[in-house]
């Protein structure tokens, strides 16, 4: 059974391969007059169609794997949007910045560079995806704050509404750390998941069993919560617990794949919570209420972008 997930994406890979010749001058889209060719779309879908097990030679599959290629092409189509709408706004992003983000992915990884390096070879990705998928989000993130941001309010009546309904989970999280654990393709998350929300597994060894996540020989412990640099999702899921919770299942992206991760919160040493004023949750309230604001923003300024593009699908 440990060996049915390489061998299928091995096999994937060699399908990829065997048909490269005969894509090489098929195209799946033509976007405001820049092209994705097919290969260009079995490749970033590759990871996708592994991770659900799908061949897209096998005529069995063939429905199942062209809905996966039309919702990897519908993300192409919108990374090339975004790509012409940022040279149209002259908005980059500098190599120091992308630095920046790294440093801070390291930080709260509690990795060295050696380690971080040791950890993405271990992982077999390179540095230069990674690289290029930060650029992507840095982005993503500089046109939503210019076309999206300016139009996304959150009023001080919702503030206070929010407090009063929440106060009891608004607390001081200074000294909170926080573990975290992505189950392996292999393993049932879902179910392994419940039985650490419910107590009846260790976090602890459930991570050092099941987990691909960094710190896994730790317990999957991640150290102090950087609240600032946390990737956004996961700090969403670690604000909603109070320290000794452990969260539901979700799902995580990574490298064009998708996993059952879970996340725990957590005060070294116990201690008694002290509830924030009203004052002093707003800021965090602020930001609890505004990204799902600036998301449903997006979402119509990228529908917008979708209109008044020439969009050519031919897949």
């Amino acid at each position: 059974m440990k060996k049915i997930f390489p061998l299928l994406a091995a096999a994937l890979l060699c399908a990829v391969a065997a048909a490269h010749a005969a894509q090489l001058n098929k195209v799946a889209a033509v976007v405001n007059g820049q092209v994705i060719t097919m290969v260009d779309l079995q490749k970033a879908a590759l990871p996708e169609l592994a991770r659900a097990r799908i061949n897209p030679e096998n005529p069995a599959q063939a429905d199942a794997a062209r809905e996966i290629l039309g919702k990897v092409l519908d993300l192409m189509i919108m990374d090339i949007l975004l790509g012409q709408e940022a040279a149209r706004l002259k908005v980059n992003v500098a190599s120091s910045e992308v630095d920046n983000e790294l440093a801070k992915m390291m930080r709260a990884r509690n990795f060295t560079k050696e380690q971080f390096e040791a950890q993405l070879a271990a992982q077999k990705i390179s540095l230069s995806e990674i690289r290029k998928n930060m650029e992507k989000s840095l982005l993503r993130q500089k046109i939503m704050g210019m076309a999206v941001g300016r139009r996304v309010v959150v009023r001080p009546e919702e503030i206070s509404a929010y407090y009063e309904s929440h106060k009891n989970e608004l607390y001081n999280r200074e000294g909170l750390q926080w573990g975290f654990i992505v189950y392996h393709p292999q393993a049932d998350g879902k179910s392994l998941a419940a039985k650490v929300k419910s107590g009846s597994l260790s976090f602890g060894e459930t991570a050092r069993k099941y987990s691909i996540a960094p710190n896994k020989d730790k317990g999957g412990i991640m150290g102090p919560v950087l609240w600032e640099n946390i990737n956004p999702d996961l700090e969403t899921r670690l604000a909603a617990l109070k320290p000794g919770e452990t969260s539901d299942v979700f799902d995580i992206a990574n490298e064009g794949m998708t996993f059952k991760a879970q996340v725990r919160l957590f005060r070294p040493g116990g201690g008694e919570e002290k509830p924030l004023t009203l004052e002093e949750a707003t800021p965090r309230i602020d930001a609890l209420l505004r990204e799902p604001k600036a998301r449903e923003r997006f979402e119509e300024y990228a529908a917008g972008l979708k209109n008044k593009a020439i969009i050519d699908i031919r897949l």
